[in-house]
C-alpha cells in the first residue's frame, strides 16, 4: 500500500482507496475467512497470518513514511479494517490495536525510540499491545493505580493491566502508569519489552467472542524500565492514551461494519439456497424487506463513519464528537445486523459451522471497548449541549 494521492471525498472514494479496499478484502477472503472458525474454536492467535498482512502495509497504516509506515489517513484505515473484518473481526481488531501502538510511538517518540521500535512493529516482526485498562479502572481510566517510581536511571513499575489484547504474545507493551498526583496529570507512558524481569501475564481469559486473539492481564512486579523508555514527557501519558481513542473508535466501528457486512452476505446466500413451503426463502417479501433494512442500516452507519474519518483527516474540531457518534452507530448496527442475520438462518444460525453465531459473539464486545456506548452517549450529550 502507498499513500493516497488524493483526499477522500465525503461520500466517495478515490480509485486508489477502492483498490486498497479490494486488495484487503481479497486477503481477508483467502487468508483469513477460510480459517476463522477453526481459530475461534481452538482459541488460536494466527500470528503468521497477521505478520503476512504486514506485506500489504497493515503493520503501520498511519505510521509516517519517514518512520517506515504507509502514511495513510483514517479514512483509508476505515476501509482497511472494514474489509479485513469480513474475514474475522477478532483478527482485524487486534491489528487495529497494534497500529495504535505503532502510531503513538511514531507521534510521541523521540528519534531513538522510533529507531529502536518502529521498524520491527511496522514489519510485524514484533507485535504491540496497549495497556491502559485496570481491574478497577475501565471507563474511568484516569483512576488507574499502576505506579512508576523513579529510581536512579530507571522507573520501577508495579500494577496490573486488565483485558490486554495480544498479552503474552506481543513483544512491545505501551503502559500507562502513575508517576505523580492523582488524576490524569499524574500519568506517564512507558514502552516495556517482553522478557523484562518482573513482567508476567495472567491466564488467557475465556471470552464470549474475540477468541482468535489472546486477552490476558499484564502483571508488573518491580519491573525496572530505563528512563529512556518513557514515551513523551512525565505527566503526558493520559494525553497520549486519549490521543488514540478517536482513531480507535473509528477502527472498531469499521470492524463492526465489516462483521455485519459478512453476516448479511451469509444471510443472502443462505436465503438463495434454503427452501420453505416449496419456495426459496428469497422469494418471501417479508424476508427480502428484512435484508433491505439491514443493508440500509449498514450503509447509514458507514456514511457516518466515513464522515467522521474524513473529519479526522481534515483536522475538523468536531472530530471527537463525530467519532463518538460513528462508534456508537456502527457498533450497534454491526451487532444488530449480525443478530438479525442469525435469525434469518433459523436454527442453523445457532450452529457454529455457519459462522453467524461467531460474528454475533465477536461483535458484541465492540459495544463495550474503546469506550462503552454509554460513554459515547455521555460524550455526544456533553459536546452537543455543553452540559456535564
Amino acid at each position: 500500500m502507498s499513500r493516497s494521492t488524493a483526499a477522500a471525498l465525503p461520500f466517495g472514494l478515490t480509485d486508489e482507496q477502492q483498490t486498497v479496499a479490494g486488495m484487503v478484502r481479497e486477503f481477508a477472503d483467502t487468508e483469513v475467512a477460510p480459517h476463522a472458525l477453526q481459530w475461534d474454536a481452538e482459541h488460536f492467535f494466527p500470528v503468521d497470518v497477521i505478520r503476512k498482512s504486514a506485506e500489504l502495509g497493515m503493520g503501520g497504516i498511519y505510521v509516517s513514511e519517514e518512520s517506515g509506515g504507509t502514511g495513510m489517513g483514517r479514512m483509508d484505515a476505515a476501509l482497511i479494517f472494514e474489509a479485513m473484518s469480513t474475514g474475522c473481526p477478532s483478527v482485524a481488531a487486534y491489528i487495529s490495536i497494534h497500529n495504535m501502538v505503532a502510531w503513538m510511538i511514531d507521534k510521541f517518540g523521540n528519534y531513538e525510540q522510533k529507531t529502536t521500535y518502529l521498524e520491527k512493529l511496522v514489519s510485524m516482526e514484533h507485535l504491540g499491545s496497549y495497556c491502559l485498562t485496570e481491574p478497577n479502572a475501565g471507563s474511568d481510566a484516569a483512576a488507574l493505580r499502576t505506579s512508576a517510581r523513579e529510581d536512579g536511571d530507571h522507573y520501577v513499575l508495579n500494577g496490573v493491566k486488565q483485558f490486554i489484547s495480544g498479552a503474552g504474545t506481543s513483544d512491545t507493551y505501551l503502559v500507562m502508569a502513575r508517576t505523580g498526583q492523582d488524576g490524569a496529570r499524574g500519568i506517564s507512558a512507558f514502552i516495556l519489552e517482553k522478557g523484562m524481569e518482573g513482567l508476567s501475564f495472567g491466564p488467557n481469559e475465556q471470552k464470549m467472542g474475540w477468541r482468535a486473539q489472546p486477552t490476558r492481564q499484564v502483571i508488573m512486579e518491580n519491573v525496572r524500565v530505563p528512563k529512556e523508555n518513557m514515551l513523551g514527557a512525565p505527566g503526558q501519558g493520559f494525553k497520549i492514551a486519549m490521543s488514540g481513542l478517536d482513531g480507535g473508535r473509528l477502527n472498531i466501528g469499521a470492524c463492526s461494519l465489516g462483521g455485519g457486512q459478512a453476516a448479511l452476505e451469509k444471510a443472502i446466500a443462505y436465503m438463495g439456497e434454503r427452501q420453505a413451503f416449496g419456495t426459496e426463502l428469497s422469494g418471501f417479501q417479508a424476508l427480502r424487506f428484512e435484508v433491505a433494512q439491514m443493508q440500509a442500516d449498514l450503509e447509514g452507519a458507514r456514511s457516518l463513519l466515513w464522515r467522521a474519518a474524513s473529519a479526522y483527516d481534515a483536522g475538523d474540531p468536531n472530530t471527537s464528537l463525530l467519532s463518538a457518534m460513528a462508534k456508537l452507530k456502527a457498533t450497534d448496527t454491526g451487532f444488530d445486523v449480525a443478530n438479525r442475520a442469525l435469525q434469518l438462518h433459523g436454527g442453523y444460525g445457532y450452529l457454529t459451522e455457519y459462522g453467524i453465531e461467531k460474528l454475533v459473539r465477536d461483535l458484541r464486545v465492540h459495544q463495550i471497548l474503546e469506550g462503552t456506548n454509554e460513554i459515547m452517549r455521555v460524550i455526544i450529550s456533553r459536546k452537543s449541549t455543553g452540559v456535564g
